[in-house]
């Protein structure tokens, strides 16, 4: 069982490291407040810890900026997920280099799950000498003391692969937005998934306690937040290894049970843990989004069998049409990777007719990419590139056409949606439950609100509609 450790409870050094660094990192900055960017990749976790660092520099008195040549601290929070975020990473703090020459007092910083990889870390070692900061996911927690350490001895700091297996709680929060909120219920990941590098990079599975989650929930609503997400690597097993015994349906309905107006949304859902409670509390409660992503990856046992998934198609399935059987104009999303290693033509028609099966709303697709330090980059690839970029195209048109007649089959309905920002065209940008944007005229006012619309176009995967 994992520690909690409160910072906000016991002697804190870190909270030393913040008061030394305000006077510090004001006449770094020419005797004036500085100015800190932070770039999040990667996952929505990865944004939860970049909210956290941004609290934490709050504190030393930054403000923010999305400049690089107005920064005084640039902190990049990496994913290590797939080689394409990889390589935006290395391309963008190429590009850093010339800050750093006009402005040698920069800090440069990199963060996340890359730098839990031991060869990445090396990398950036090597090749970016003007980073003088590198820590992993683990360390999260003692970000003041690094800053401290590389802004006064003037020497490189890397700290890496120091997991403890405790949750620090305390730590102060940046949030980006002002009505959509991220609240991380757990952390790390168990299931070694043979395609995955995230058990490596974020550890094993760690809970947060029920009592501590309810607490940032009640304060998110208190502050006027109209969604919260609740977030895993696998949500559904939530609970393994606390002391007061609490499943994830349970917490999902403690959340929804929050007196305020507000929706809850949670990912990602894993299938071999998906239960029939977790339907039944979604089912039961009007404030918990009838949106469920549930990533499947493949449609061929025999893929699922390499991938280490430990579910099989019959198994997604139950769940899947338990899901549409209880809960009301229900809206899946999913995962897949296409191009496994050994995967076969047959078996990605496999996938596609699980695709046409189910009907999802949306997919998020990828290409399979070799991850160092993971069984499948050790498993046998022979087919190219360019056969599964074709399988890849194949995948999209099905998608696309599902998606268009989902989208169709909405046209003409109301729906109650949360206005979360202005598009370039001047138009308001807005989500219904089930996780579909729909786009109408309106002042921009309405941000941050409910409102109802009547869906008058649909597209592949945006809606149109006019406000009521």
């Amino acid at each position: 069982m994992a520690d909690i450790i409160n910072t906000a409870q016991i002697p804190n050094k870190q909270e030393e490291y913040t008061e030394l660094l305000k006077d510090i990192l004001f006449i770094r900055a020419n005797n004036s407040k500085p100015k800190a960017l932070v770039r999040t990749y990667g996952c929505q976790q990865n944004v939860a810890d970049s909210e956290k660092i941004k609290g934490m520099l709050e504190k030393m008195g930054c403000s923010f900026t999305e400049v690089p040549e107005e920064a005084d601290i640039i902190i990049f929070n990496t994913c290590a997920v797939r080689e394409h975020a990889e390589d935006r990473v290395f391309g963008n703090v190429g590009a850093l280099k010339a800050c750093k020459r006009k402005k040698p007092s920069l800090l440069i910083g990199l963060c996340g799950c890359m730098m839990e990889q031991k060869h990445i870390a090396d990398k950036i070692y090597k090749s970016f000498p003007y980073v003088g900061l590198v820590f992993g996911t683990h360390t999260l927690h003692k970000f003041p003391e690094l800053i401290y350490n590389a802004v006064t001895t003037g020497k490189r700091i890397v700290e890496r692969g120091n997991d403890d297996g405790n949750i620090y709680e305390g730590l102060p929060i940046h949030r980006d937005g002002s009505f959509k909120g991220w609240l991380p219920i757990m952390y790390g990941c168990d299931n070694f998934c043979s395609y995955c590098i995230v058990p490596y990079v974020r550890g094993r599975e760690r809970s947060r306690k029920p009592s501590v989650i309810l607490d940032e929930a009640k304060k998110m609503v208190s502050a006027g937040y109209k969604e919260i997400t609740l977030l895993g690597q696998n949500v559904n097993s939530y609970g393994k290894g606390l002391e007061e015994k609490t499943s994830f349906a349970e917490l999902l309905k403690n959340v929804s049970d929050i007196d305020g107006d507000f929706y809850v949304r949670f990912m990602t859902s894993h299938p071999k843990d998906a239960s029939k409670e977790l339907i039944d509390t979604i089912a039961a409660n009007e404030k918990i989004c009838n949106h469920i992503h549930l990533p499947f990856q493949s449609g061929s046992d025999r893929i699922l069998s390499q991938m280490n998934r430990r579910y099989n198609k019959e198994r997604y399935l139950e769940i899947v049409n338990y899901a549409k059987s209880k809960i009301p104009d229900l809206s899946l999303t999913s995962d897949v990777i296409v191009g496994f290693p050994g995967e076969t033509y047959s078996d990605f028609q496999k996938t596609l007719e699980l695709i046409k099966e189910v009907e999802f709303t949306s997919l998020f697709t990828f290409i399979y990419s070799p991850r160092v330090g993971t069984p499948a980059a050790k498993m046998d690839d022979p087919v190219p590139y360019e056969e599964k970029s074709k399988w890849f195209a194949e995948l999209l048109k099905v998608q696309e056409e599902i998606a268009a007649k989902r989208c169709a089959l909405m046209v003409g309905k109301k729906y109650r949606v949360l206005v979360e920002e202005m598009t370039k065209n001047n138009l308001l940008s807005a989500r219904t439950q089930n996780n579909i944007i729909v786009e109408f005229e309106g002042k921009c006012e309405l941000i941050g609100t409910f409102q109802y619309v009547e869906i008058t176009q649909a597209r592949n995967w945006i809606l149109k509609g006019k406000l009521l």
